[in-house]
């Protein structure tokens, strides 16, 4: 028998011990992992001495009543989907429940094969390391300004497509025009004209189905925004956030719902390590060696700050004079991609100095 076979024949033993009521009690168990689904769930729970007591599945409806039967307890999931939902419902019953990334887990899936029986074992054995890093449980605030936030970004990525559709299939007739919202717009205004000879009669309908979806995504894009400004205007955080240069609405509100708690992190530069703006390190035998960045945590927030970044940099184009001599010297020494990186990395570390520790931003006086 292989090891994923004695782990299913464990399984089925210890679950039909408790079924049979022949197993340990529900007293015994001091942490539990869960490994979670849609609609069947997996937990490992054991006792205080890190004995096995406890392997079953649960059903979708069955979770709750199951964790309402038993005393409080150490819980620990991987940080997914559906993991702040549940982490909200399990605490509220009196457990300690923690969040954990599923890179951290991975390492502790036992018999080299995936199941949900290794993975609930694995959220099990990891949520009790002394040095496991653990995912705060968003609140439904949060989780509320997130999911704008994701429904905005599909939206742009729609409104971008149909753009792009629009401006292709003119091409092909010979109707090109200018980049940006100006070029796009005059394509518009040929498309509402019913008498353009370049346009045959059977392409018209279909241009504008196409223009009618685009508007319809702006004007969604636009109720979104309008939306975000209203909730970075009741959020005290935001608003000081927005205070930092080229940093707006957006990416101040994205920055609070993805940061939470931002004491969390013991200073700035973890913080932009948490957002993958830090270089990744290969280094050995005292000698560092260091890439590109780590691409780690939140893609969406890290794509914002550097899209600030690069707003500097437009900025540096127009009016040297009109930027930080931190970025202007940054600029004559590096390429103007490693500068915005390395911006976005700093604008990181602001703000978190402004969730840990209060305030709004303060410009740095000039070298006399």
């Amino acid at each position: 028998d292989g090891p994923c076979s004695q782990a299913s024949r464990c399984a089925r033993v210890v679950s039909c011990h408790n079924h049979r009521g022949r197993g340990p009690s529900m007293e015994q168990i001091s942490r539990i992992g869960v490994d979670l689904a849609k609609r069947v769930f997996q937990v490992h729970g054991v006792d205080g001495a890190g004995g096995v007591v406890l392997r079953r599945q649960l059903r979708r409806g069955e979770v709750l009543k199951f964790f309402r039967r038993l005393p409080p307890c150490l819980v620990g999931m991987e940080a997914c989907a559906t993991s702040h939902y549940w982490g909200r419902e399990i605490a509220a019953l009196g457990h300690e429940v923690r969040l954990m990334p599923p890179a951290r887990v991975k390492p502790y899936v036992k018999w080299g094969c995936k199941n949900d029986s290794a993975d609930a074992e694995a959220c099990c054995e990891a949520v009790a390391r002394p040095r496991m890093t653990f995912v705060p449980i968003k609140s439904v605030e949060a989780q509320v300004v997130s999911t704008l936030h994701r429904t905005r970004r599909l939206l742009v990525g729609q409104r971008t497509q149909l753009a792009n559709a629009l401006r292709g299939h003119m091409a092909e007739y010979g109707l090109a025009a200018a980049k940006g919202e100006g070029g796009l717009a005059a394509l518009l205004a040929l498309i509402e004209k019913a008498d353009h000879d370049r346009l045959p009669a059977a392409l018209r309908p279909i241009l504008q189905a196409l223009a009618t979806q685009w508007q319809d995504t702006d004007r969604r894009i636009a109720d979104c925004d309008r939306q975000i400004a209203a909730w970075h205007a009741n959020n005290a955080d935001s608003r000081r956030l927005a205070t930092i240069p080229r940093i707006g609405p957006v990416t101040a509100s994205a920055l609070v719902a993805a940061a939470g708690d931002a004491t969390r992190f013991r200073n700035g530069r973890q913080f932009a390590a948490w957002l993958g703006l830090v270089p990744r390190q290969n280094s050995s035998g005292g000698k560092a060696r260091l890439g590109a960045i780590t691409r780690a945590g939140d893609r969406y927030v890290r794509q914002l700050l550097v899209v600030c970044a690069t707003g500097m940099l437009a900025q540096a184009k127009r009016n040297p004079a009109a930027v930080s001599p931190w970025f202007a010297a940054l600029l004559a020494r590096k390429s103007p991609r490693l500068a915005t990186v390395a911006l976005a990395n700093k604008l990181a570390r602001i703000a978190w100095t402004l969730l840990a520790r209060g305030g709004t931003y303060r410009a740095p006086q000039a070298a006399a």
